[in-house]
């Protein structure tokens, strides 16, 4: 996945440390992917700063 940087964070389900592969060139996206742990399903905010940090918010789908 080139151009992608990969950014770790916690399941808000099972609270496993899992790995997301973020594409910077959007400066904010939304998604809903699975947790490859638990296999729920997890909502992915994307944040990209002007000065490039990324910054990632993750909330259980089903809580919502």
């Amino acid at each position: 996945m080139s151009g992608c940087e990969e950014v770790r964070v916690g399941c808000p389900c099972c609270g496993e440390q899992i790995d997301l592969f973020i594409d910077p060139g959007f400066e904010q996206q939304e998604y809903i992917e699975d947790c490859p742990v638990c296999c729920r399903p997890i909502t992915v905010s994307v944040a990209i700063a002007s000065s490039g940090d990324i910054e990632v918010c993750v909330r259980d789908e089903n809580s919502c």
